[in-house]
């Protein structure tokens, strides 16, 4: 169950059509650049990526009108992607792998354990996955109509799609990356060239790049890039910052985690490191890793993401998913679920869970009514919705009671779609370095579903979000459109009087990941719970990639081998449950 309830209300969204018109349907395309020439035949031609199996014929002079056959031409559009780095050898890659082939090879179960699992985002299709190849009959329940939780995704009238979030997939991801392997989608992923784009507030419309080249080992390449770009830090402030990390390169996990009681800011303080440095670099940092700003975050998320990026050589580079998550992703661990004996369940949201004599648990009672009943049981929903649920009897166990300091963090996402295709956009994800907005991109470039050739979607992450939760979706459209004049001052203004919005979608969600602020580590529950047959997975379990997709996927896996390590205990609690069942 990943929707929201009570005063964790779903995450809303909106959409606005502007003008009589609205927008035209785009076809999806493949990739990173389009090369566009004519040719006689109309249609699509791709490198390096999947066909969509779609053409298109489109018109070479602006909107459309009334056009002679004669008059007509098609574009070819060939699209080029950055290939796979390899990943396959690094430390965690093959740690992550040797986690996954544990399931595979585990002994089968003589009878295997129905496992009821609640929430269907990556956390849950996660335990479900490595349960179902553990031998086990996973049994996922999700609240809402669509698979994905953080990742979700909607479809529009027009037929575009609109997200939760702006997603990206890193080289530093091991079990994510193991996760697509898997399945056998690794083609879904769209890798951009391995670099770290910052907008320039002091230069309206020009950005700075933190180029990692490819021909060196980590963390070198990591050094020089940080060394080659004298726009946004000057040679004294990377000679603070870099004697100001000394203590966490030679102090290794030990000192990262120690440094969990310190907000971003107070450590660079601490440390010598230059105000600016922080402003500069960690504001953008910080938002786009747990949408808070420096002076909230605690600094051990930036020194995990720092040690993985730089020990690394392609721990930073990024990829796009090639469409929605909920079909591209989601989907096929849905099925991989199914293809062994398990089972997807929509619209099928917990109102209470129901216990036995001795604390323990009895069932998932459903909002229809229904009784789910099973051998053991899991929530994976975010940790806000496990509070809200949590049965009276279990509130002052310190395991639980703990939980109480982590609260998920606001978050909107804005897609904006214009009348023109935007010139001052990358492939890539781009930081704004704006006070309201944390990252974005033009998925109408980065993303082969979303592709066009003539119109620009934006996709922006909206952040910190606390202040703006409450707001209208007008509000926040403008307060974007004017951020939005100072990265595309020659295109975009905010009265429109430049570019206009056909239309947009506002998504909120009042509280995404767990809030990473000082002091929260030792609130992270492991996933085995203190209740016999009851687990967690989560991002905010613990695990070592803190709140992210990667954090997601691996609690997923811890909180499957927990069960299946507990596979006799939970075998033997059967007869009795049974008994108790025929008795009542």
């Amino acid at each position: 169950m990943t929707g929201w309830c009570a005063c964790a209300s779903a995450a809303s969204s909106s959409l606005r059509s502007i003008g009589p018109s609205g927008i035209r349907r785009r076809e999806p395309a493949s990739g990173r650049r389009a090369l566009v020439g004519t040719s006689p035949a109309s249609g699509f031609a791709f490198r390096g990526g999947e066909s969509m199996g779609v053409s298109l014929r489109i018109s070479l002079e602006g909107p459309a009108r009334s056009r002679t056959k004669r008059d007509e031409r098609a574009l070819k559009v060939v699209c080029i992607d950055y290939p796979r780095p390899e990943l396959e050898n690094t430390v965690n890659f093959l740690e992550a792998a040797q986690l996954s082939a544990s399931f595979r090879s585990a002994a089968r179960p003589a009878k295997p354990l129905k496992v009821v699992i609640a929430g269907a985002g990556l956390a849950g299709l996660s335990t479900a996955k490595y349960l179902a190849d553990a031998g086990h009959q996973p049994l996922l329940l999700e609240a809402r109509d669509v698979l994905g939780g953080k990742v979700a995704a909607w479809k529009d009238a027009d037929g575009d799609w609109y997200e939760t979030g702006l997603h990206i997939f890193f080289g530093a991801y091991p079990n994510v990356q193991n996760l697509f392997g898997e399945l056998g989608i690794d083609d879904r992923l769209q890798w951009k060239e391995h670099s770290m784009i910052f907008a320039m507030p002091n230069k309206p419309g020009e950005f700075s790049r933190f180029d990692f080249p490819e021909v060196l080992p980590a963390p070198f390449n990591g050094i020089l890039a940080i060394l080659r770009n004298n726009e946004m830090l000057t040679w004294p402030e990377k000679i603070k910052f870099a004697i100001g990390l000394l203590p966490a390169m030679l102090g290794g996990q030990a000192y990262v985690e120690a440094q969990d009681s310190f907000t971003v800011q107070e450590w660079m303080r601490k440390q010598g490191v230059p105000d600016r440095v922080t402003k500069e670099v960690f504001i953008a940092m910080s938002k786009a890793l747990n949408f808070v700003n420096p002076d909230e975050l605690s600094m051990q998320v930036i020194l995990i993401a720092l040690n993985r990026f730089l020990q690394e050589k392609h721990g930073s580079k990024m990829a796009f998913l090639d469409g929605n998550p909920p079909e591209r992703l989601c989907m096929p661990i849905a099925d991989y679920i199914r293809s062994l004996g398990g089972e997807v369940r929509l619209n099928s949201r917990i109102r209470r869970i129901e216990l036995n004599a001795d604390g323990t648990v009895k069932s998932f009672i459903l909002n229809d009514g229904d009784v789910i009943e099973g051998d053991a049981f899991v929530f994976a929903t975010p940790v806000d919705i496990l509070k809200l649920l949590l049965p009276e009897g279990w509130k002052e166990i310190p395991y639980f009671k703990r939980l109480e300091k982590l609260v998920g963090v606001p978050v909107i996402n804005v897609h904006i779609w214009f009348d023109r295709k935007l010139k001052n956009a990358y492939d890539h994800l781009l930081f704004s370095r704006s006070p309201l907005l944390s990252v974005y991109a033009d998925m109408s470039v980065t993303c082969k579903e979303y592709y066009s050739p003539n119109q620009s979607m934006l996709e922006l992450v909206f952040a910190p979000a606390e202040e703006w939760i409450s707001c209208s979706d007008e509000e926040i459209i403008d307060a974007t459109m004017k951020e939005l004049s100072k990265l595309f001052p020659d295109e975009i203004a905010a009265d429109q009087s430049k570019a206009k919005i056909l239309k947009y979608h506002v998504v909120k969600t009042p509280r995404s990941v767990y809030k990473t602020v000082p002091d929260c580590e030792p609130c992270r529950p492991l996933q085995k719970s203190p209740i016999e047959g009851f687990y967690l997975a989560g991002d905010y379990t613990k695990q070592k990639y803190l709140a992210s997709m990667e954090g997601a996927v691996l609690s997923g896996k811890l909180c499957a081998q927990a069960i299946v390590k507990d596979y006799e205990s939970l075998l033997a609690r059967i007869p009795k449950q049974y008994a108790e069942a025929s008795i009542s």
